[in-house]
Parts: structure tokens; C-alpha cells; sequence
């Protein structure tokens, strides 16, 4: 059952200025709705290769929240992500023979602005340097929309890399060779403090030595993107609402994780 970047999370404080700053970095956004029972809102950036940004919102303070919690506590940016399972359920029976556990399935949705009502069930990690599991009840068209909507002026196509930071990669790995299973394509680098995991045309990053595992702990840090090219200025970058994002081509997605 092989899993695939299915979306990366970014909170923000503000959905209509979030909208309006990444349109402003070259992004086409698409509105995605309200989550039927939670005081959040969405918006999307779609690419090519199917994953895509969920810049989420609430209208309401939600302290048992953890996305809520990351927000008011470390400020913007990117809080979680998500791959995409052929059956929620089956990735997560079949983490459960290889000692891995997951909460779930959790039934989830969304309604559109157009009045489409979507479904689909979670998967949840007990750590925080796994993602979670978001597969659909509803078509995944319906979620993610396809079309003219994944076409960017700045060039972006995809997900290149997504780091995430750590703090014992060696039981990281052994978590995710468990969510995974016999297929994953897994490279331990020889400085001991790295590693790679292939999932489609995307790739992990996992590294213990990020900065942000003494203040905001695990989870993920930074996104290199596929096409375009160059970096944003330092104005530019502060419309990314605190989501440190660059293109694969730039100085700056290379140095990102140094």
C-alpha cells in the first residue's frame, strides 16, 4: 500500500491576508470552506503532482486543539502533514501488525463554498514526527481540485522536500518503516543525524539537529518546491506567513536544513 504526500498544514491568524500574501508570492488559491463542527476555515494551493498547501484559520479560539495550541503558542507556519492511503483503515490495521499504532479511523469533512459537503477518515500518530493519515470518503477531485487550479505564475509545480525535524532518528525511522512497511524507500545518511524517505515524487527530510526541536519540537520545518526558480527577498518571504518555503533550485531551499 504505497502512501503519498497527500497536503501539508500551515496555520495562520488571518485566512483573508493569507489569502490575498500568497497569491501576492505567485500562488493560485482556491477557498476551500468550513469544517462542520470546528471554528476553522481553509483556503488551498494545489500543485501538479497532487499535494498541496491547506492554510487553515479559526474564527474562534480552540484550546483543546493542538493545531490551535501551535498556532497561539509559536506563532505561524507549518504545524503537521498528511499522506494519502488507499483505505485509512487498512493503512492502520496494517501499521498495528508492525507495532505501530494510530487513533483512528476518524471521520472528517469539509463544506465548500459552493455547498459540497466532503468526507474522509483520519489516522492519527501518537508523536509528532509522523504525519497523519487523511483518506477519502467523498471523490479526492472533490477535495482537491484539479484543472487550471494547479497552474502557479511563479512556476511551482510540487512538493520537492519536506524536512522535518526530529528528535531520535533512529526511532523515527523505525515509526516510519511501521507506517509504511516492507516498501518504504528509506536512506539513512552517514552523518547519523539524517535520513530520507521517498513517497512518490516527493521526498522527507528528517534531521535531529533542527533548532526548532528546543522550542517548538518535532514535526515539520521547511518546504522546497518543484519548479520556478531563485529565492523570495526577506519582504517577500514574510508573506509566507511563517512557512519557510523555497524552490529546490534556490541557494536558499539548500541551506534551509544546514
Amino acid at each position: 500500500m504505497a502512501l503519498t504526500l497527500d497536503h501539508i498544514v500551515i496555520a495562520v491568524h488571518d485566512l483573508e491576508q493569507t489569502i490575498d500574501d500568497y497569491a501576492a508570492l505567485g500562488f493560485t488559491v482556491v477557498r476551500g470552506g468550513e469544517h462542520p463542527g470546528r471554528p476553522t476555515h481553509n483556503a488551498l494551493v494545489v500543485f501538479e503532482d497532487g499535494a498541496y498547501f491547506e492554510l487553515i484559520a479559526w474564527r474562534s479560539p480552540a484550546p483543546q486543539d493542538r493545531w490551535w495550541q501551535l498556532l497561539d503558542q509559536h506563532g505561524e507556519g507549518i504545524i503537521d502533514f498528511a499522506l494519502l492511503p488507499p483505505s485509512t483503515a487498512e493503512v492502520i490495521a496494517a501499521a498495528k501488525t508492525r507495532g505501530l499504532s494510530l487513533q483512528g479511523p476518524l471521520d472528517g469533512g469539509r463544506l465548500r463554498p459552493d455547498g459540497e459537503r466532503l468526507q474522509w477518515q483520519t489516522g492519527r500518530p501518537n508523536t509528532h514526527d509522523l504525519p497523519f493519515l487523511c483518506g477519502d470518503i467523498t471523490p479526492r477531485k472533490l477535495r482537491v481540485p484539479e484543472g487550471e487550479l494547479r497552474q502557479h505564475a511563479n512556476g511551482a509545480t510540487g512538493v520537492e522536500r519536506l524536512s522535518i525535524a526530529v528528535s531520535d532518528l533512529l526511532q523515527s525511522l523505525e515509526r516510519y518503516r511501521a507506517l509504511l512497511g516492507d516498501g518504504a524507500h528509506i536512506h539513512a545518511n552517514d552523518d547519523g543525524t539524517t535520513a530520507t524517505i521517498a513517497l512518490g515524487t516527493s521526498v522527507l527530510e528528517l534531521t535531529q539537529t533542527a533548532p526548532q526541536l528546543q522550542s517548538k519540537g518535532e514535526g515539520p520545518l521547511a518546504i522546497a518546491l518543484k519548479g520556478g526558480s531563485g529565492a523570495w527577498d526577506q519582504a517577500s518571504a514574510k508573506l509566507a506567513h511563517g512557512a519557510p518555503i523555497a524552490f529546490a533550485q534556490s541557494e536558499l531551499a539548500a541551506a534551509v536544513t544546514a
